[in-house]
């Protein structure tokens, strides 16, 4: 890249003299438009439940959803994606509460589509929040086995569709299910419903306190290192994305987001799609806690989320979409 002019002609710092003016020129912007805001629900009524490992996050029972549901309305933040916390006893092996019509996820999603039709839905297909073993798949001779889980992530996401879904959202890293989702989904009229595939997903420590969030963490007794990406490679992502295109995937997911702004470029670069970030639930933490403790001010928020933007993403999967959308009246 050749580089013009020199000093003292040119000033660059003339080019940041005023708020007005660096507005005037910035490479990137970002709007309500650009978020989606993870809630978690849990059973029972009239709960709003702290978790203590994502502060400032909470869970929801399904009446208290409007709560939080009239702020996304509010700010226009176009979607939310739904995480649940299952009871104990609604799990097992086989994640079977993935199949019940009146789960947390089907129930949130008839009470969002009837009361805040307004907002879309994007609901994970991964059996982990169901297994009492907290993988995403079924075990089968101590290895999570592709193929029997293939055959019940389908009918979850079908179930999810019927339900009202607009984004089914498969995180599990399954080989081969995006296409498999796709064909069931056109075959019972939904070929309008999107496929957001989580399809390069790291095996990540920064993944703690969402297992929290969800109870899993304790279920958990062994790593998911045998289906999720290694986080020493690159070229591997090009090569799940590119089959999972090819398998009908509208969009693609890049998780964790702020350590993986590489891969963010290079997925957008190299095919020319629409690129989610999805900023996790252990860079939200470090992130919050700084603030907390005064280690870092607010405005850590709003960069950590241009630096997605800049790398490429077209839309951010935050728990900050509701603070973000606050503070970009001030930008």
């Amino acid at each position: 890249m050749n580089i013009f002019g020199s000093y003292p002609k040119t000033r660059l710092r003339r080019l940041r003299k005023s708020r007005w003016m660096r507005n005037l020129i910035s490479e990137t912007s970002i709007s309500s438009n650009d978020l989606i805001l993870p809630i978690f629900i849990r059973d029972g009524k009239n709960k709003v439940e702290i978790i203590k490992s994502m502060p400032g996050v909470k869970r929801y029972t399904i009446d208290k959803l409007p709560t939080i549901l009239k702020q996304v309305k509010k700010y226009k933040i176009p979607m939310v994606a739904l995480f649940p916390y299952t009871p104990n006893n609604k799990k097992d092996d086989l994640g079977s509460e993935a199949l019940n019509s009146n789960n947390l996820v089907c129930r949130s999603i008839r009470l969002i589509k009837e009361k805040f039709p307004e907002i879309g839905v994007m609901c994970d297909v991964a059996l982990d929040p169901y297994t009492s073993h907290g993988h995403d798949g079924v075990i089968f001779n101590k290895q999570v086995d592709n193929e029997r889980t293939i055959k019940i992530l389908v009918k979850q996401a079908l179930l999810q569709a019927k339900m009202g879904c607009d984004v089914i959202a498969p995180s599990d890293m399954m080989d081969g299910r995006v296409g498999e989702i796709r064909k069931v989904l056109d075959k019972n009229n939904f070929k309008d419903v999107s496929i957001l595939s989580y399809a390069v997903k790291y095996a990540s420590s920064f993944y703690g306190p969402f297992r929290d969030a969800v109870g899993t963490k304790s279920k958990l007794k062994s790593d998911k290192k045998t289906y999720q990406m290694d986080y020493r490679n690159t070229l591997e992502s090009y090569r799940e994305v590119g089959l999972d295109i090819k398998e009908g995937a509208d969009m693609v997911m890049v998780k964790p987001g702020i350590i993986y702004l590489d891969i963010i470029n290079k997925i957008k670069k190299n095919f020319k799609i629409p690129v989610l970030a999805y900023q996790v639930s252990g860079e939200y933490s470090l992130i919050k806690n700084a603030i907390q403790k005064k280690i870092l001010n607010e405005e850590s928020i709003i960069e950590s989320i241009y630096s997605f933007k800049r790398a490429g993403a077209c839309a951010i999967v935050t728990y900050f979409a509701i603070d973000i959308a606050k503070k970009l009246k001030k930008y």
